[in-house]
């Protein structure tokens, strides 16, 4: 069956799109990445350029721009070009700009973000994207990485992808961020942002590719593994542990180096990635450095 896929919106890439762009490109890896250059991020995007960087951004999974000393208000409208922003529920935000998640790492307060992971999987219509800029980082250290889950799923062996064609998967955001909300407010949360299921493998709504769509952070378990293949299993509940097995599989895709880019980040560096798509890992070699990061984050879809 074909792929369905999402009309374009006004920043959209259509059919007509051609290579060409009104800016500078320059690929980082052969599956992942690519820096844009001779943009000005400080001034308004045009509705060309827009279409030109959301094309981008569909082909290459994470764009790069350097050297773009902007304000956390300009950093809010430029997000804002591609969709409607959310408000984290448990990072600390600007004072004057709510959709403007900080975070900051320091001598007394060390990152937690290593683990590979898709942002607010745990939502029901997760995150479109993300436009991370660095304030401060150390002289070495503190790089991020970003998979290309695209290419993770194509990696595949057949026999997997026929194993988990129609698989969905439970994920949860307490069992991460229930380590610094306080105890007494598990509860409240929980009704707030209950478990959501979303397919093991989706579907972009816009190029059509079918992305591997489970994450170590926020994946708990599979919803419907073994339902109807106890069969299959030596006895009784073995079932459980070949889901264990299996969601261990699929969360390694995301380790291959060959899915992989990695940035090395300057003040002003801006990463903006495709969330649907990637999956990105903050690696924390740099304590006690500073690190200081500003992210604004687009809401997406719920994935299908």
């Amino acid at each position: 069956m074909q792929a369905t896929v999402s009309e374009p919106n006004e920043f959209q890439a259509s059919a007509a799109d051609t290579e060409s762009w009104p800016f500078t490109l320059m690929r980082h890896t052969p599956t992942i990445g690519a820096e844009i250059g001779g943009i000005d991020l400080r001034e308004p995007l045009g509705d060309a350029t827009c279409r030109a960087l959301r094309r981008a951004l569909l082909k290459y999974k994470v764009l790069f721009f350097r050297d773009q000393d902007i304000t956390p208000a300009q950093h809010v409208a430029i997000a804002r070009r591609f969709g409607e922003l959310e408000v984290h529920p448990t990072f600390p935000h600007h004072p004057d700009h709510p959709e403007l998640v900080i975070l900051g790492r320091n001598d007394s307060k060390r990152g937690r973000e290593n683990l590979y992971h898709s942002d607010v999987s745990w939502r029901e219509i997760p995150s479109m994207g993300s436009m991370l800029r660095c304030v401060a980082c150390p002289e070495v250290g503190g790089d991020t990485m970003w998979i290309n889950m695209v290419a993770a799923y194509e990696g595949l062996p057949e026999d997997v992808k026929t194993r988990i064609a129609n698989l969905t998967a439970v994920h949860d955001f307490l069992p991460l961020f229930g380590i610094v909300i306080p105890e007494d407010q598990h509860a409240e949360m929980r009704k707030r942002f209950p478990p959501a299921t979303h397919p093991v493998v989706r579907t972009h709504p816009e190029t059509g590719e079918k992305i591997l769509y489970v994450n170590e952070a926020f994946t708990t378990h599979l919803a419907n593994h073994g339902h109807k293949t106890a069969d299959q299993y030596r006895v009784g509940f073995d079932f459980k542990l070949a889901e264990m097995e299996l969601l261990q599989l699929l969360f390694r895709q995301a380790q291959v180096p060959e899915y992989q880019v990695r940035l090395k980040w300057r003040p002003n560096t801006i990463a903006f990635w495709d969330n649907r798509s990637c999956q990105h890992y903050a690696i924390q070699d740099y304590y006690p450095a500073v690190r200081h990061m500003m992210r604004a984050t687009i809401i997406g879809d719920r994935p299908a």
